[in-house]
């Protein structure tokens, strides 16, 4: 808790998100119309369009480049270009800005935070495992917390999954969602995310709660949170990441939309006066 209070003034802050478009050495992309100046200039405007809207800070990531490389496969261009992506983000913005590498390249995401000034790495998996889109993924905390006091970056926050989206747990099947959500607490984790299935679909209310009782760290929202039922899941909940509601249409690979996104913030301005 510590470390997020000191990242986010507000109560519930909502995180926005910069969805880069596809970097170099992803099959998407494309030089001709989509090189990394116009990556950038694109990070940078929707960047301040978010922060206009009245978002309480950003997440860079390289949503774009799917199909997705896990862990050590994820190439130094990657990280070069998301670091810059990073970089160029908190040069335009004045709330905070934290990073993301899929799929689960939280060590990535650390050296680029340190080297593009974020403050939180999102993290797939703290602790224990699962069956991804991309494979078989392994815990990364302890590598994590290691190279965090390596780089003296401790003011750098790791914002955990517990049972995250893109994936099947089945493998740790014996034990409950809260359960792993206090793994990421023993293991010193930061703050515990509760997604739904997958992007853009909401986690239920009795999963939020159950890890709210369980935990004793910030618990986070990390996908499927609307107008509609912000007032339920914020109600049990510490603060929200948002990326698909953003987006014309509700659509993640849409631009972002900033009178979509004012209209949601206006709604938990009202919500903080009442919770």
């Amino acid at each position: 808790m510590e470390r997020l209070d000191k990242i986010f003034k507000n109560k519930k802050p909502i995180i926005g998100m910069v969805h880069l478009r596809p970097l170099p050495g992803s099959p998407l992309y494309d030089p001709t119309t989509m090189g990394m100046e116009k990556i950038l200039e694109t990070a940078r405007e929707e960047a301040k369009m978010l922060e206009a809207a009245g978002v309480d800070g950003v997440q860079v990531e390289n949503m774009w480049d799917i199909p997705y490389l896990q862990g050590e496969k994820i190439g130094p261009e990657t990280v070069a270009a998301l670091a810059l992506g990073v970089h160029e983000v908190k040069k335009v913005v004045s709330i905070p800005v934290g990073a993301e590498c899929h799929m689960n390249g939280a060590d990535k995401a650390l050296a680029c935070a340190v080297a593009g000034g974020a403050s939180w790495v999102r993290v797939f998996e703290w602790c224990n495992a699962f069956i991804s889109q991309s494979g078989y993924i392994e815990a990364i905390g302890a590598e994590l917390a290691r190279m965090r006091s390596h780089l003296k970056a401790e003011e750098i926050a790791f914002l955990c999954d517990v049972n995250v989206k893109h994936g099947s747990h089945f493998i740790i099947h014996d034990r409950s969602v809260e359960e792993q959500a206090m793994d990421i607490e023993a293991q010193d984790g930061d703050a515990v995310i509760v997604t739904g299935f997958d992007t853009g679909m909401p986690p239920s209310v009795e999963k939020v709660q159950e890890c709210k009782k369980k935990v004793g760290l910030p618990i986070l929202l990390g996908s499927g949170l609307t107008t509609e039922n912000a007032a339920e899941l914020l109600g049990c909940a510490d603060g929200a990441i948002v990326g698909s509601y953003f987006k014309e249409g509700g659509n993640w690979k849409n631009p972002v939309d900033p009178k979509r996104t004012r209209a949601f913030m206006q709604e938990v301005e009202r919500l903080r006066k009442e919770l």
